[in-house]
Parts: structure tokens; sequence; C-alpha cells
């Protein structure tokens, strides 16, 4: 494909640990920071950009109104502004690097405002099962992402980060509540548990076709899923996918996560070879999740610059 890939982000947790600070076990997880330590959010966002991130995600997967409130302390009208702030310091980030930085042709990064599933906030593991949507209506599900939507969208994301979804109806709920923030793009990825189907056990291929209902998602893809899933689920889907809909893919790092103690250590396939195969299969937007380091985007962005570039190099020689 001729398109050079957008460069998403990775774990923007996973620096945070990396920094010192104890994310696992907490139900606020990273958006916790956003409170305790805005600084250090911002740096993290920082090391992302330099490490050539054209794409940064807010640190708001797990943020909620509610979870502010129960957890925090906070007032109503505080929470919305703390969960707006995540919005603003991912904003000041990309204002501090483009102040800084000498290439005169980087093009200006772009801020997902980051939203996780209902079942991040429960903090029982079930963004991976989706068991809660059989429970929940359509309309109850639009009712919960409604107000954090809101608030990212009025904090001026560029486009919204729809992650981590595991259902084919909160999926649905999402596409139907997009229609309200009608000026809004997004793109929409779901977790997924084998090569062919989302976390619920609806087909990849099914989700795809609710994606393909909004003109408003840029992209449709999988996240947090292990690297070695990708292709085959994009195989999977490709005859479903429009036309004019991306792929959108950031694996995590494939070592797996203990809740008590986090992502291991023990590298596997190394994310970044399989990237280029990512992209043959039409992924524009692409990067990484939990367990995914600045250094490791740097990799990725090197590896798919160099293959660009010998594509070019290639055609010209005919």
């Amino acid at each position: 494909m001729a398109c050079t890939p957008v460069i998403l982000d990775g774990g923007i947790s996973t620096e945070l640990e990396e920094r010192g600070f104890h994310i696992q076990g907490d139900p606020l997880w990273s958006a916790r920071i956003l409170y305790t330590n805005p600084n250090a959010v911002k740096d993290a966002h920082y090391r992302f950009l330099q490490c050539g991130s054209d794409v940064i995600t807010t640190v708001t997967y797990q943020a909620s109104i509610e979870g502010f409130t129960k957890y925090l302390g906070l007032k109503p009208e505080d929470a919305e502004d703390l969960l707006a702030s995540g919005v603003r310091l991912a904003k000041d980030s990309v204002a501090d690097f483009m102040g800084s930085c000498l290439t005169a042709d980087r093009k200006v990064p772009l801020v997902a405002g980051s939203v996780g599933p209902f079942g991040a906030f429960l903090h029982d593991g079930s963004e991976y099962t989706g068991v809660y949507a059989s429970s929940m209506s359509v309309e109850e599900l639009k009712n919960w992402h409604r107000l954090q939507v809101r608030c990212l969208v009025a904090a001026g994301v560029d486009l919204l980060a729809l992650e981590t979804i595991p259902s084919l109806k909160e999926a649905e709920a999402l596409v139907e509540l997009l229609r309200e923030f009608p000026d809004a793009k997004a793109w929409l990825s779901f977790s997924c548990k084998d090569t062919q189907s989302i976390s619920d056990g609806n087909k990849f291929a099914k989700a795809v076709q609710v994606a393909n209902k909004s003109p408003q998602l840029v992209a449709v893809g999988v996240n947090c899923c292990h690297p070695t899933l990708v292709g085959p689920l994009l195989d999977s889907a490709e005859s479903c996918k429009a036309a004019n809909m991306s792929w959108v893919v950031y694996p995590n790092s494939g070592e797996g996560c203990d809740p008590s103690t986090g992502w291991g250590t023990e590298k596997g396939i190394p994310f970044t070879d399989l990237s280029v195969e990512w992209k043959e299969r039409g992924a524009l937007w692409i990067g990484g999740c939990c367990g995914i380091s600045p250094a490791d985007i740097a990799q990725l962005k090197g590896r798919l610059t160099e293959t660009q570039k010998g594509r070019k190099l290639n055609t010209q020689s005919y």
C-alpha cells in the first residue's frame, strides 16, 4: 500500500510504571496520575513524541466521572475538569514538542481521546470478555459513555480512540453515540480472543460491518491483543471492510499480564517485524498498547520508514 502509515504511541501506562508509578490494581489505573502527578503524564506523552509518534492518546482509558467521584472524592464538575485535563496535558506536550522540533517538515501530532469500554470501569477484566453487555441495553451503554465522550470532544481532541471494545453491542452503542457529536472523528478498535473473534465470541468480520455504518470512523481494527493475532484477524474481515475505511492496529507486547505484578518482561516476536505485514495488509494507523515503550515506537517508525523508502527506490528503478 502506497500510503505512509500514521504512527501511534505505545503503552503510556507501561511508561508511567517504568518511571516508578504504581498502577496495577488501581481501579482508576493510569487515570489516577492525572490527579496525583499531571506533569508525569505530560512528560510521558513527550517521550513518545520524541520517538516518532504521530498520534498520542490521552490517559483517560479508565477515567469516568463516576470513577473520579467514587475513588477521588471529587464533585462531578471537578471530575469533568479532571477528565478534560487529559486532553490539555496531551495538547501541551504537542505544543512543547513542536516548539523544540528541529525537523521543518514534521507534521503536528494529533491527540486522540481514549474511551475505554464499560468493563474498564468495572475493573474486573471484563474488557476482555464483554460479559457485562448481555445484561445491558444499547441505550444503557450509550448513557454510560456519553459524558466521557462529551468531555473529550469539548476539550478539543482531534479524534476519539474508542478502544479495547469487547462486544458487538457496545460497538453498536458507540457508533450510535458518535452521531450525537457530528463533527467528531474516531477509530474503533476491539479486544479479540483468537484469530477470528472479538472477546464476546462474535466474529471480527461482523464487528467491522458495524463500524462500516459510521462515516465518522476513520479506521477500525484491534488493540491490546497478542501481535501474532493481528494479521489473521485483518485477513478474516478484509472482504467486509468498506473501501473508505482504514485498519488501525496496536497490539500489546505479547508477554501476558498478571493483575498483581503487571506485564511480563520476556520479549516474544518483535512487533516491529510484524508491522511490515500489517502495513502490507492495508493498516494505516499502527502503534502499540500495553508493554510497548517509546523505544519500541522508535524502532517501529524506523522499520516502516525504511520499508517505505525501499519500496520507492524499487519503483523508481523500473
